[in-house]
């Protein structure tokens, strides 16, 4: 399809008659048409089209009925209905009364040209720029950021059911391509084993039996790629994805060898980051948090929270479920400051900080404010007096002091295994020894007394001081805007299902979270046009009983 672009239409007159009849009150999809007017032109979706072929829908429409889709929650189908029944609708996109609108493919086909085309963040970027505009979105000020969990479009499969099921979803693939050649190489063993889905399938009883169970699938597993990658094979068989995914697979949980094929098991095992979860979603990650496992991803939403203006959600991260939240801080300032959006004051959990990020982010004249880990060495936990903040830096001389006045006798720069450059830093044995608290300041036996690790300066300082800071009433009380965010999660929750993604992949389910922020920013805005208080945190019957009993 190819796009010619046209001026977004104005509202027609009988549509704008219609729907103001039947909204006397307005309602969001009007009042967004109103208030932002048509907010996605086709020419800024014109790099995802070619020159030539039939006319394509307009871009800049799909763009709003993806947005409102989502700010409702609607499956393609139910979008693609309101588009021709809805006079609301119609009316935010200027349409006619009698316009056709569209087949509901054309949703999922508009959003794979997005993707392909790295356009998945131009719609939230347009309206976070048309806000601005209006003067209710600014740089500076305070912004908070949380995630929580996205449950994958995939099945949580054991080790086995991996194997087995890779291997099947293969042989699937594969018997509907080249099943010609599929036939030639089976063995009749393949087609009882792997002819339903694993999860259909009763394994052997005893570890002995498992365990030769999985040896098998690995050998049929192994001999299938032999197959498909051998010389008389057709070419284009190996880049299959299922053939790709399952060799991806052979390699992380088989190991062949002169002595045969072995099930790899503990240090063997590749991480759980890089560790292929789903035959299905090569994306897809397995991950723990808190006791709770989930195999999909993790989305991580940045607001505003003013009390002048909207809450608005001005960035979404989406990755897979283990990387670490501390991962995201710095991505998310690249994100903010090339929309021109950076905080004064960003609010995070202490998931997010770390001492180098907080010198890192001041650099950007951004307060990375959240709760850094306290001292965790055993003196630090027995709170005697004798935890590192005892002791005295002297940056100049390469020394530390200790409480009872003592100098350290080594300094010696190092680097952790991940690359952090840290400070070790020793007493002499003969000042510990002879020290009245010893006991209680160090059990060392080797020829030092008491060692501390220290990191860089700027980062031991801003640690230090974000320890002391953490302690006062006066940042626990700016702390605890933060709690916030736990609504704008809540609500995506509810109005959106965005803890289930219904997309395989992660740029897919990544678009779709855009898509969540876009339509969420959407309500905002009506709930602020309109006057609508935001609402309180629930509390059931039964717990608001307890607060009344405990008061």
């Amino acid at each position: 399809m190819s796009l010619r672009p046209v001026p977004a239409p104005s509202v027609p007159e009988a549509t704008a008659r219609v729907a103001r009849a039947a909204f006397r009150k307005g309602c969001l999809a009007m009042r967004i048409r109103d208030e932002l007017g048509p907010l996605f032109e086709d020419e800024q979706f014109a790099s995802a089209f070619p020159c030539r072929g039939g006319p394509a829908w307009s871009p800049g429409q799909l763009a709003m009925v993806s947005v409102l889709q989502f700010a409702e929650g609607l499956t393609d189908r139910q979008a693609a209905d309101a588009v021709r029944g809805r006079i609301d609708v119609k009316y935010a996109l200027g349409l006619e009364l009698d316009d056709p609108g569209f087949d509901f493919s054309v949703l999922s086909e508009f959003r794979d040209r997005l993707i392909s085309h790295g356009l998945e963040e131009l719609v939230l970027n347009r309206l976070l720029e048309r806000v601005g505009e209006l003067g209710l979105l600014r740089a500076g000020g305070r912004q908070r950021t949380d995630s929580t969990h996205v449950l994958a479009q995939v099945r949580t499969l054991n080790r086995m059911e991996f194997v087995g099921e890779t291997l099947r979803a293969a042989l699937e693939t594969l018997a509907a391509a080249a099943p010609g050649w599929l036939r030639q190489i089976a063995v009749p063993e393949w087609f009882e084993r792997y002819g339903k889905r694993i999860d259909s399938f009763r394994f052997p009883k005893g570890a002995d039996a498992r365990q030769q169970w999985a040896l098998s699938v690995g050998q049929d597993g192994f001999a299938l790629l032999e197959a498909a990658y051998a010389p008389d094979a057709p070419g284009w068989l190996r880049h299959m994805e299922a053939v790709q995914v399952l060799r991806a697979a052979w390699v992380q949980q088989y190991h062949r060898d002169d002595k045969g094929v072995r099930w790899r098991e503990g240090k063997d095992l590749p991480p759980g980051r890089l560790r292929l979860s789903s035959p299905y979603d090569a994306d897809t990650r397995y991950s723990v948090k808190r006791g709770a496992g989930w195999d999909g991803y993790k989305v991580h939403f940045t607001e505003t929270c003013e009390s002048d203006a909207p809450h608005l959600i001005t960035n979404v991260a989406t990755t897979d479920a283990t990387v670490p939240d501390v991962e995201i801080t710095e991505p998310v300032h690249r994100a903010l400051a090339a929309r021109g959006l950076l905080p004064a004051v960003h609010l995070v959990d202490s998931g997010y900080t770390s001492a180098a990020l907080l010198v890192t982010a001041a650099g950007q004249d951004i307060e990375l404010m959240g709760p850094v880990f306290a001292d965790t060495t055993a003196q630090g936990r027995a709170g005697d007096g004798l935890g590192q903040d005892a002791f005295t830096v002297d940056w100049p001389a390469r020394t530390v002091i200790c409480p009872r006045g003592q100098r350290s006798v080594s300094w010696s720069e190092q680097r952790k295994p991940t690359g952090t450059e840290i400070i070790r830093v020793h007493f002499a044995k003969t000042d510990c020894d002879a020290c009245p608290v010893r006991a209680a300041c160090t059990s060392a036996k080797s020829k030092w007394g008491r060692s501390l690790t220290l990191l860089t300066q700027p980062q031991q300082e801003a640690l230090d001081q974000r320890r002391c800071e953490q302690q006062t009433d006066e940042w626990q009380a700016a702390y605890g805007t933060l709690a916030g965010v736990e609504g704008t999660i809540s609500q995506a929750v509810r109005v959106t299902r965005t803890r289930t993604t219904p997309y395989r992949g992660l740029r897919k389910t990544h678009l779709g979270h855009v898509l969540t922020a876009a339509g969420l920013n959407l309500h905002r805005l009506n709930t602020w046009w309109t006057g609508t208080p935001i609402g309180t945190t629930h509390i059931s019957r039964f717990a608001r009983l307890g607060l009344e009993l405990a008061a």
